[in-house]
């Protein structure tokens, strides 16, 4: 008996596709690939044709990206996306009929993947769905700020976001590290990450480095980077071990 999941690969880029292709052979177990998609007007035809019980969906596409495709579809498989664009809200994906992986695809990702669909649901509702991307479209929205306000003796002060190499923990507040010196926020780096736009990580627990002053990076013992900063200090941060894999798929580009 047949108990694989009959799946559909979706991309505009054939590299991508033949690649997700690849990895997905190697789990013949699980996954059944009926039909391979490369945009989403051609992918919405197959979807309603042959029923699949899951697919691998690209969201950038032109024309009609992931996300507009699944507005169109009355019946939603179980999705999974697949993007090399990691802005997109993570927390809004965990549900139990989707995933999200960050390009480029790894054999070690799938098997994850593979793990998770022992609790996802056959379907899920388009109501359902759209819920879910209107979540993600809101939080694309807070990510908009371009500078954050701080409080100094008795004035406000505007910090341009890049004009700030990194932003550092400190106890309830946050260190705002600027050439222009370093200050302090009542915001919490937690409240930031969910803020702060797409060239900001996250890369400790206590750590949010502005992308575009890295000068370099070195690994370091137990899974950690040395990260050094092209400010005037020329800084220097230690990433956390549990942020391993989001360096390592930033550096992957």
């Amino acid at each position: 008996m047949n108990n694989t999941y009959k799946t559909i690969i979706i991309d505009d880029e054939a590299p991508a596709r033949k690649g997700l292709q690849n990895l997905l052979s190697q789990f013949p177990e699980t996954f059944t690939i009926i039909a391979i998609a490369k945009n989403g007007i051609e992918a919405k035809e197959k979807i309603e044709n042959l029923q699949p019980d899951l697919i691998f969906l690209d969201i950038e596409m032109p024309e009609c990206s992931g996300f507009e495709l699944l507005a169109k579809l009355a019946q939603i498989p179980i999705v999974v996306f697949c993007t090399a664009y990691n802005q997109y809200a993570l927390e809004a994906f965990e549900t139990n009929s989707i995933d999200y992986i960050v390009k480029p695809v790894k054999k070690e990702r799938i098997a994850k993947t593979v793990q998770k669909l022992t609790s996802f649901q056959k379907n899920i509702s388009q109501d359902e769905m759209l819920k879910v991307l209107k979540d993600i479209a809101n939080k694309k929205e807070v990510k908009k700020m371009t500078s954050i306000t701080v409080k100094k003796n008795e004035r406000l002060i505007f910090i341009k976001l890049d004009e700030v190499a990194f932003f550092e923990a400190d106890n309830i507040y946050t260190k705002i590290h600027s050439d222009s010196g370093v200050y302090l926020s009542n915001e919490t780096i937690t409240n930031l990450e969910n803020k702060l736009p797409d060239n900001f990580l996250r890369i400790h627990r206590g750590i949010i480095i502005n992308k575009d002053f890295v000068n370099d990076i070195q690994k370091y013992f137990n899974s950690r980077f040395i990260i050094t900063l092209k400010n005037s200090k020329q800084s220097t941060v230690t990433s956390g071990r549990s942020y391993n894999e989001v360096i390592k798929s930033w550096i992957a580009g």
